[in-house]
């Protein structure tokens, strides 16, 4: 290649492999090895002491998953990244080394169900909290921020309702605060956008969706901007202190490396959400035609949405690529290329009407699951966001009467005409 950058389908494809220096195989292999042979005694110490790169095991390192770490840094613009075996694993690992007991993350009140609970429940085991804003509201954001805020954790398109960020907005109020600006980019990917490049600090992803996109992965990868200044507060000492396990090595001496080596020497060493190298390699092949699968994705739901939109018994559509959308102008910002391919639709026959539809639907498949090749449905009051509660899941954009859509990349005119008889079927 040139001296100049790549373009994203040249790094889709190449970046974070080269061909195999023992066999010249043009495809990273699978290595599928726990552990791997030091070249002498000396090697070992450097190795364990972090004084040089390389494989000790695989809980920490493998060839092929490091591949994948390195493919989506690259993508997102990023200084380095970790892969982990899911987007709920990536959650935690980016949370990890900024958080301690009585810590709080200021997060959007519409996310993925499973991350609401995640945050609302579980971390609390960890001694964190989670305080829920409308992030629509900058004023709430900031209002949400105190002492103990560790980070700010918002979706660039939240999950189910297809409602975009203002990133960049989120971003200025977290350098205000001197905080990490967190984004899940997994609607987005960054063929729609780069946070990095609206001022987030931590990326997070769930491979297991548009970045493998074919339904065979669970995966999660975390990339960090390298740009965070963590020794500017004593609010992150996982990274700004010394570190007792590496006889006293502060990961911020490290520069714009240090929390990609904190979450892999501290974070897979201790937590252990390790992803496994065969998951890795068909997250590398997927990626590879990530910017084709994209741009059909997208051309499809406009389409898709726009159609909805005109029909009867139809009560509202949410995608931000419709004119109609109040997130259509921040949507050309933030996602230029089009506004994702998920976005819920509210039928007039509310909850009953969303049951008939999911189960008349024969192309759509009615898993819990986005970002497949296939077109998929699910009715997330009864699903995704059932442990919620009612205000909850109104706040998720997930009423009792909507379902949400993530339309493949098969023919346009099938996904719509599937449509069709099932809103028929289920008399909307």
């Amino acid at each position: 290649m040139s001296d100049k950058t790549p373009g994203f389908d040249t790094l889709a494809v190449h970046a974070g492999t080269e061909p195999d220096p023992a066999t010249g195989a043009r495809q990273i292999p699978i290595y599928q090895s726990t552990s791997y042979v030091f070249r002498d005694a000396d090697h070992a110490a450097r190795l364990f002491n972090l004084e040089e790169v390389g494989f000790i095991y695989s809980r920490l390192t493998n060839p092929t998953v490091n591949a994948l770490a390195n493919r989506v840094a690259a993508l997102e613009g990023a200084a380095g990244g970790i892969a982990c075996s899911s987007g709920h694993a990536a959650q935690i690992m980016a949370l990890f080394p900024l958080m301690g007991p009585d810590c709080n993350v200021v997060s959007s009140s519409r996310l993925y169900g499973g991350t609401i609970t995640q945050f609302s429940h579980t971390i609390r085991r960890f001694g964190w909290s989670a305080t829920f804003v409308d992030t629509d509201d900058l004023d709430a954001v900031e209002a949400a921020i105190d002492e103990n805020t560790r980070a700010i954790f918002c979706e660039t398109i939240a999950n189910p309702g297809g409602y975009v960020t203002d990133l960049d907005a989120m971003a200025k109020i977290a350098d205000k605060a001197g905080l990490p600006l967190i984004v899940d980019n997994t609607t987005a990917t960054p063929w729609l956008c780069r946070p990095i490049d609206h001022g987030a600090t931590l990326v997070v992803h769930s491979a297991t969706k548009y970045l493998t996109g074919n339904g065979t992965v669970t995966g999660g990868v975390v990339v960090d901007s390298g740009k965070f200044d963590w020794s500017a507060s004593d609010k992150f000492p996982s990274l700004s202190q010394p570190e007792p396990a590496y006889h006293g090595l502060t990961f911020a001496a490290l520069g714009e490396m240090a929390f990609t080596f904190h979450a892999t020497a501290v974070g897979l060493r201790d937590l252990g959400m390790t992803l496994n190298p065969q998951a890795a390699h068909y997250s590398l092949m997927g990626i590879e035609t990530l910017g084709l699968r994209m741009e059909r994705h997208v051309a499809n739901a406009r389409a898709v949405a726009e159609w909805l939109e005109k029909r009867s018994g139809i009560e509202a559509v949410t995608y931000a690529g419709l004119e109609s959308s109040p997130y259509y102008e921040r949507s050309k910002a933030i996602v230029p290329k089009g506004a994702g391919a998920l976005f819920t639709v509210a039928l007039e026959g509310g909850y009953d009407a969303c049951v008939k539809l999911v189960d008349s639907l024969k192309l759509f498949s009615h898993v819990a699951n986005l970002g497949d090749t296939r077109s998929l449905i699910i009715h997330p009051a009864s699903t995704t966001h059932r442990q919620l509660e009612a205000e909850q899941q109104m706040r998720a954009g997930a009423a009792p009467n909507v379902v949400r859509l993530s339309i493949g990349i098969e023919d346009v005119d099938d996904i719509i005409a599937d449509l069709d008889q099932g809103l028929s079927a289920a008399g909307a």
